[in-house]
């Protein structure tokens, strides 16, 4: 099979990603032999290829924005039958024994394991994934408008949740990219203000024309006070800004599996009158089923740009350098 893999980080430019051809995975008991139709580029997958996140193998497959067909099945599967449309996304695997695990919150599970991060992900004709751990999807949205929602639409929901958005509150979105560009829509159908903070011209467009009501850069003071805000750009200086246009009770969630440093906090302007301040750390199985769910009652509407699986190392430098007006696509079997 042919796929995109990184053999050793490196800056995009330089093109960590390597065409080779591999021989297709074999399914074991329980897994699911997946042909991938088309990959969502995530930011996440930037920090792979360039060591953000530290290579956990000598060799990886990207990509957990992942849509296909069930090719084949493992010994013990009963999910999902041969030609059923599936989703792969970022949390591949838990213990399911831990207090994590057992609490409803398993994306904090120490064992965790993560597609194209500690097993091959979708930047390949196939891919194996446990049966469950992988999504049954709408079927009223296709290969490509669906594969973003399977990373920047969960991430995006659970942001959401974390950031506390209620219906009717007043929200700030920090960076329009890939999974803002979602999140607005849910926020939207919610009946919240957006208020939305970035600096691309073409983000900015996009954010217009999906309902933003206000538009401005980050060290901006929005319009009014934000109930809650969300970090989506991986930029530790744009922490203190956000959480001074906090309301009391306000809370930022960061959204970024990578961030870098954030500047020293002033404890009265950043923090005080309960501003909370908050990670986002994978997602859970019931995030994912409850927002595509959601996504399709909305229905929510991804705006694409498409590359052909060689060109995964120009996709992700555009993505790099705030060039994608969206999300970038891999087309891999269409």
């Amino acid at each position: 099979m042919k796929a995109m893999a990184v053999f050793g980080p490196g800056q995009i430019e330089s093109a960590p990603l390597r065409a080779v051809e591999l021989d297709p995975p074999i399914p074991g008991p329980h897994e699911i032999l997946v042909r991938v139709s088309a990959c969502g580029v995530c930011r996440t997958d930037l920090h792979v290829a360039e060591g953000d996140l530290p290579p956990r193998r000598p060799r990886i497959i990207p990509g957990h924005e992942v849509v296909g067909v069930v090719e084949s099945l493992g010994a013990g599967c009963g999910r999902f039958k041969v030609g059923a449309r599936v989703g792969i996304a970022w949390l591949r695997e838990t213990c399911a024994e831990c207090a994590w695990c057992r609490g409803g919150r398993e994306n904090l599970c120490p064992k965790a394991r993560f597609t194209g991060y500690d097993e091959d992900g979708g930047y390949a004709e196939l891919t194996v994934v446990r049966e469950d751990f992988a999504y049954a999807v709408p079927q009223s949205l296709g290969d490509q408008e669906l594969a973003p929602l399977l990373c920047a639409g969960i991430i995006g929901y659970r942001a959401l949740k974390r950031a506390a958005v209620r219906p009717g509150c007043t929200l700030g979105l920090y960076g329009f990219g890939g999974s803002a560009h979602i999140a607005i829509q849910v926020a939207k159908y919610w009946g919240c203000k957006v208020f939305v903070m970035s600096r691309a011209g073409g983000h900015r467009d996009l954010a217009q024309a999906l309902g933003a009501d206000w538009i401005g850069s980050a060290n901006e003071q929005p319009p009014a006070a934000l109930d809650s805000a969300i970090l989506f750009a991986p930029v530790g200086e744009l922490v203190p800004p956000a959480l001074a246009a906090l309301a009391p009770a306000g809370v930022l969630a960061i959204a970024g599996i990578h961030l870098t440093d954030i500047p020293a906090l002033n404890y009265a302007r950043h923090l005080f009158m309960e501003k909370e301040l908050r990670s986002v750390t994978a997602n859970t199985r019931a995030d994912a089923e409850e927002f595509l769910s959601l996504a399709a009652k909305i229905p929510v509407k991804t705006a694409t740009v498409p590359f052909p699986l060689s060109e995964a190392n120009q996709a992700l430098a555009m993505l790099k350098h705030d060039q994608i007006k969206g999300a970038a696509i891999l087309r891999v079997n269409a």
